[in-house]
């Protein structure tokens, strides 16, 4: 399969397969209830070539070619015709209509794409950043929606040879400017491959009949477009997608997906299996049955153990399996997979010593930090390496995370100097042939322990609170245990020396009174919690309103964001 491609695989599903639903978007700002808008196999392959035929009207190969389109079936045309039109694709969030959209912005400067691709809906938003970049034209809006894609084109994307790079893939910018990780073909077969051997080993390492994408995460992020898009094409399964909007409005109704949607394959950050275990009623679920579940594969963020565990029991009564939790590790740069647990065990966690955490090492106890495993990698490679020294760490010793397989991506889009940084790691002072190959830094810390893989969190995230390290994972899991609620930790600077500050959103109450009762109540609890659980005092704790902690697109924390924010006093403060 590797040698293959999305347009090849497509007209195989068209023809072996025609009358078979591909793609289902459940659409919610219609009816509460939600409207199926459906497309086969058939339509879906005439409708990508249609529209391919249109973008080659104004783009050559190789072109980008960015997808600004609200979540739904424009999206996932638009994304497929840009392969099949030998263009690349740069799949993004449309901007906001409120204000200006910098990372949009950034985007297009870097990228200089040739057409946007949007919908009616969003066309006038979109229109305001099709400018010229470096005196270039500016790029063609295409409003998908407005396109006649019933006429029939033939098919001209196998007589080309494609561009090296099938779509940018642009991080998240949790710690920095947008970056555009290359993503090819060859990186997407490799690691669906790598995935499929992965989550269904007991299945023959290929998808059971009735395997069927469940997604409401967002297209423009690695794991909706490859769970909710790409995976549905190379295994031939079923896709049902929601917007993320449909999903916060009432989680309950990824739940019932999940329970109706035969073996269900689905995947969310780990703040979703909180807020879904929260918000879903056993109303929700009278007379559905969960046990067919294939997997709900977590990552995006750090798996707690106490999210594992609210979930698990919330919907144990229906039928849930706790074992097909799938706590994952990946990455953008490395496609998305990178390694993920046992299936035949429910998720296994570990207490390791608080104190030798700080320090370095892990070490097993009977008290302390409690981490999830996310299981003995297999493919990719995968070595633990000191940041500093680019020695290989003994077992029991955190350091970077580093990953080396065909799924890891050729560097960043006109960024060589990143690239050479983060994909170009050579381990130092080893002897093994594979160590002397280029491997990828992920940025994020992790240890091997009973060979296998703990995370601890990202390098540049790291607190430094009287000369000691500790990871926020660690203490924004500690405090979410007590306020129920998304936790940011970060340091700042105090003087000379760096201070804790915990950033705490809640849930408003119906009086004043009753809110700064609660707050006194937590308040107490977490100081608490914090010095019992890792030694140290936070100089504030600030405690603000739901959705007040700025998030990546894929649900991650953004800290120094975060931080930025509290310097200068922008947070609205609950307890003030």
């Amino acid at each position: 399969m590797l040698d293959s491609s999305i347009p090849a695989i497509l007209r195989e599903r068209a023809s072996l397969q025609p009358n078979d639903t591909a793609f289902t978007f459940l659409n919610y700002d219609q009816e509460w209830e939600g409207v199926e808008e459906t497309l086969t196999w058939a339509q879906l392959q005439q409708q990508v070539v249609s529209l391919a035929a249109e973008i080659r009207t104004h783009a050559q190969i190789g072109d980008r070619v960015a997808i600004l389109a609200p979540q739904n079936m424009s999206y996932i045309l638009g994304f497929l015709a840009s392969f099949e039109a030998n263009v690349i694709a740069v799949p993004l969030s449309p901007p906001s209509a409120d204000s200006h959209d910098e990372r949009v912005a950034a985007v297009m400067r870097d990228a200089q794409p040739t057409v946007l691709l949007t919908t009616s809906d969003t066309a006038a938003v979109v229109a305001r950043y099709a400018t010229s970049q470096d005196g270039n034209p500016a790029p063609v809006v295409l409003e998908v929606d407005a396109l006649d894609l019933s006429v029939r084109r033939r098919s001209t994307s196998r007589r080309e040879t494609p561009p090296d790079t099938a779509y940018l893939q642009y991080t998240s910018g949790s710690t920095r400017t947008p970056a555009g990780v290359m993503v090819s073909q060859r990186n997407l077969f490799a690691n669906f491959e790598q995935q499929v051997a992965a989550l269904l080993i007991e299945y023959g390492k290929v998808p059971p009949p009735g395997t069927t994408s469940v997604s409401w995460l967002p297209f423009y992020h690695d794991m909706g477009l490859i769970l909710g898009i790409c995976a549905p094409i190379l295994g031939g399964w079923h896709s049902v997608v929601m917007s993320p909007i449909a999903f916060l409005q009432r989680p309950a109704r990824w739940i019932q997906q999940m329970a109706t949607r035969g073996r269900a394959l689905t995947a969310a950050p780990n703040f979703a299996l909180d807020l879904a275990a929260a918000r879903t009623t056993d109303d929700d679920l009278t007379g559905l049955d969960m046990s067919n579940v294939l997997a709900i594969i977590c990552g995006a963020e750090r798996v707690q153990p106490v999210s594992v565990k609210r979930f698990t029991q919330r919907f144990g009564k229906f039928g849930f399996p706790g074992r097909v939790i799938r706590p994952s590790f990946g990455l953008a740069e490395a496609t998305l997979f990178v390694a993920t647990d046992d299936p035949a065990v429910p998720p296994v966690v570990a207490t390791f010593d608080t104190e030798k955490l700080t320090a370095g090492t892990a070490r097993r106890s009977t008290t302390g930090t409690s981490l999830i495993s996310y299981g003995v990698p297999q493919s990719p490679a995968l070595r633990i390496v000191d940041p500093d020294t680019r020695q290989e760490s003994p077992a029991g010793r955190i350091g970077e995370i580093w990953v080396r397989g065909d799924n890891v991506c050729a560097g960043y889009w006109n960024k060589a100097e990143e690239t050479e940084h983060t994909f170009g790691g050579v381990i130092a002072g080893s002897s093994d042939a594979a160590a002397e190959q280029k491997w990828l830094r992920t940025g994020d810390l992790g240890f091997i322990d009973d060979d296998e893989l703990f995370i601890m969190g990202r390098i540049k995230d790291m607190l430094i609170v009287r000369g000691r390290n500790h990871y926020p994972d660690d203490i924004e899991a500690t405090v979410s245990a007590v306020s129920n609620g998304r936790v940011a930790a970060i340091s700042v600077e105090d003087g000379t020396t760096e201070q804790l500050v915990a950033i705490i959103e809640m849930k408003e109450r119906a009086t004043p009174e009753e809110t700064q009762e609660r707050l006194r109540s937590v308040k107490s609890e977490v100081i608490s919690a914090i010095s019992q659980a890792h030694g140290i005092n936070a100089a504030d704790l600030v405690f603000v309103g739901r959705g007040s902690i700025p998030i990546t697109t894929s649900g991650k924390i953004r800290r120094q964001a975060s931080a930025e924010l509290y310097r200068e006093g922008r947070f609205a403060r609950l307890d003030s």
